[in-house]
């Protein structure tokens, strides 16, 4: 079994990050747009259509809001086995540090995995800096500890 782990650092807040995140119905609109066309909710599961087109059943195992850590499984796309997690934790000034891990088979599609996990990586953090911008805007209080992390 191949694994893949990858992590960004944003300047959101944790309970910023984790929000947008455990909204799992919102990931073409508030955590992943560009990358993820479309989310539809079914019981127990997520419908994820990609930008590429590529259409995936994702079965949510978990949304642990005291670790935050949200655990899902996919079904359809190239894997025979796939489980996945994204965990937030505190980062540096305020900020929060996001870990994507994926375990999968076959291990040969670990190349195009990884590119595609990448991508995702990319648009997550555009979206949480964009957050973390936003709510500097709306808390001027906040704006102090935002130009020191710059």
């Amino acid at each position: 079994m191949a694994t893949i782990r990858t992590s960004l650092e944003t300047a959101a807040s944790p309970g910023d990050a984790w929000a947008a995140i455990r909204d799992v119905g919102a990931l073409h609109t508030r955590l992943a747009p560009g990358f993820i066309a479309d989310t539809k909710l079914e019981p127990g599961a997520r419908v994820v259509t990609f930008a590429n087109g590529m259409v995936v059943r994702e079965p949510i195992v978990t949304i642990d809001d005291e670790a935050r850590r949200l655990v899902w499984t996919a079904e359809g796309g190239r894997t025979t086995h796939y489980n996945a997690s994204l965990q937030v934790s505190s980062g540096p000034d305020g900020g929060a540090v996001v870990v994507w891990t994926a375990d999968f088979l076959p291990d040969d599609i670990k190349p195009q995995l990884a590119a595609l996990i990448d991508a995702g990586t990319r648009a997550m953090k555009r979206s949480l800096d964009a957050l973390a911008d936003r709510s500097d805007s709306a808390y001027p209080e906040r704006q102090s500890a935002s130009t020191a992390r710059s």
